[in-house]
Formats: structure tokens, sequence, C-alpha cells
């Protein structure tokens, strides 16, 4: 009979996220990010929307139960309730409060900013 060594159940477990199967999986468990709950979904009127969807059977809950800062659908009422009390939720409404991360302060970091910039062009005549 065959024992596989040690040493190889090592590099399975390592790479047990890499085949193609399983990064479609993580893709479809992937929620919305920071900055666009931020600049799109929190807005009143889209806000509104989402709270108030219509019925959709492919979704927990029909589609009813919506935690829109989360971007999560619960099954009932008093499970979206109890989710506004968990630790991960209020951790999400702290973090929703911060300013989004905008591309400017991307390449101010990257130092593409325009202050750091200097001129190509002499003006001494």
């Amino acid at each position: 009979m065959f024992q596989q060594s040690e040493a190889f159940l090592d590099i399975v477990d390592e790479h047990e996220y890499d085949h193609p199967r399983c990064l479609g999986r993580m893709l479809l468990a992937r929620t919305r990010d920071l900055d666009q709950i931020q600049l799109h979904d929190l807005r009143p009127a889209i806000r509104a929307a989402l709270e108030h969807q219509p019925l959709d059977s492919e979704k927990p809950g029909l589609a009813q139960h919506y935690c829109v800062e989360c971007a999560r659908y619960f099954e009932s009422d008093v499970a979206l309730r109890s989710h506004w009390r968990t630790k991960l939720h209020k951790r999400r409404l702290k973090r929703l409060q911060e300013p989004a991360y905008t591309i400017e302060e991307a390449e101010r970091a990257a130092g593409l900013g325009r202050e750091l910039r200097t001129s190509t062009v002499s003006t001494a005549a």
C-alpha cells in the first residue's frame, strides 16, 4: 500500500485554493467592497431600493431581508435584527464612516501625485 509523505500533504494543503474550481467559489462568495457601498449603496434612493426589493426565489429570504452595510441577505427579519447586534456589523459600520479610498490617494502613495511632479520646462529665458 502506498503511503504519502508528510511533505506531500503539506504541499497539497498549501495549494488548496489554487484550482480554478476553488477560485470560482471564492469569487461567488465575494461581497461588495467598502468603497462601492459608500459611494453607491448608501445613497438614500438606492438604499431604499435595496431594502425593498421585489421577491426573488433565488436569494435567501426571497430578497426581503437585506443588510445594506454588509451587502448580505438574511432568511428572516429576526436573523437580520440579530445581525445588527453582532460585532461584524458594528465593525463594518465603523469602517464605513472612514472616507473612501480614492484613485488620487493611490497615486499620491505611489509618488504620482500632482504636487510631487517637477516641471520639465524651464522658465528661465
